[in-house]
């Protein structure tokens, strides 16, 4: 017969870095009903081991869809992810606004605004059709997040190579499908993702209807 410790598992809080982690453990000595939390009723309800929710932001969690342990880095031959059209919310709009001309640099598409996508001169630093982000350099280089005094970029620039989502019991960050065969920056340095979610997660995520990583131009 499995005691009430098997039945209804521990939520245990933790830091890890600037972030708290809420974690499943397994084990307290003292029975409770589903009802209570780890620590009295006022506790969060609690989660799963195989997907943490971690506080990014004071009050705003995500569930976490990938392996803890996944590292990434930014690499510099690497320019897959700028080789999108990239969706831009009413935020993004507005700093843009103030750094480039819109109707030169973004497009509608569906109902909603993206950074336009253009042909380019060259073979490296593009898709498959020869485009990329009207941002992207023929060094690499993104030249607004290169010339912005205040390190700048569109929300979803941030977010890659992750993927968001809203679900049912929250908000829920993993990794895009497609980066597993394109992102050279998985898994070559110590840096885990886990422990930096608030460089990938603007805080605006959290209030917006439909923030699904899934819309691209």
């Amino acid at each position: 017969m499995c005691s009430d410790s098997d039945r209804y598992p521990v939520e245990r809080h933790f830091s890890v870095g600037p972030l708290r982690r809420i974690v499943t453990d397994q084990g307290d000595d003292e029975p409770r009903t589903p009802s209570e939390g780890a620590y009295g009723g006022d506790d969060p309800v609690p989660v799963s081991a195989e997907s943490p929710r971690v506080e990014v932001y004071p009050g705003k969690e995500v569930v976490v869809d990938f392996d803890p342990e996944l590292t990434f880095e930014c690499v510099s031959e690497c320019t897959w992810c700028c080789q999108h059209g990239v969706l831009l919310y009413g935020k993004d709009l507005i700093e843009l606004a103030s750094r480039a001309n819109l109707s030169e640099t973004t497009t509608d598409f569906r109902g909603e605004k993206f950074v336009t996508r253009e042909p380019k001169a060259r073979e490296e630093h593009v898709a498959d059709d020869g485009q990329a982000c009207a941002f992207l350099g023929d060094d690499g280089l993104c030249q607004l997040h290169l010339e912005d005094e205040h390190d700048w970029k569109p929300t979803r620039c941030s977010v890659f190579p992750l993927a968001v989502s809203r679900e049912a019991d929250g908000l829920h960050v993993g990794i895009r499908e497609s980066a597993h065969d394109h992102c050279e920056g998985l898994g070559v340095s110590e840096r885990r993702v886990i422990d930096e979610l608030q460089a990938f997660l603007p805080e605006l995520l959290w209030d917006l209807e439909n923030p699904d990583s899934e819309r691209v131009l």
